[in-house]
């Protein structure tokens, strides 16, 4: 299992955040994905407007998982609708 930084940004919406971020959980955890930490960044301006939204709100998860189910959670995330953004960055051991 490899450890990842998940940095995910929600909407300013608070009834889109809380759904959001149970969506988020709920697959993290149906898929067998161990999350060792949470980081709630706060909320911040955007560099530019994403689906004409101006600010977000910013979460980082450090998670364990392996190679193919972060594929898959990469396409799960993209038909998620209360996620504007997401990224996946492997750390190095």
């Amino acid at each position: 299992m490899r450890r990842y930084e998940l940095t995910v940004i929600f909407p300013m919406e608070e009834d889109q955040h809380k759904a959001g971020r149970e969506q988020l959980f709920s697959d993290l955890s149906a898929n067998g994905v161990e999350i060792e930490k949470t980081d709630e960044l706060g909320d911040k301006t955007l560099a530019y407007e994403i689906k004409k939204r101006k600010m977000g709100r910013y979460v980082l998860l450090v998670v364990k998982s392996d190679p193919a189910k972060i594929t898959v959670l990469d396409r799960i995330f993209k038909l998620n609708a209360n996620l504007l953004k997401f990224l996946f960055v492997r750390i190095e051991e």
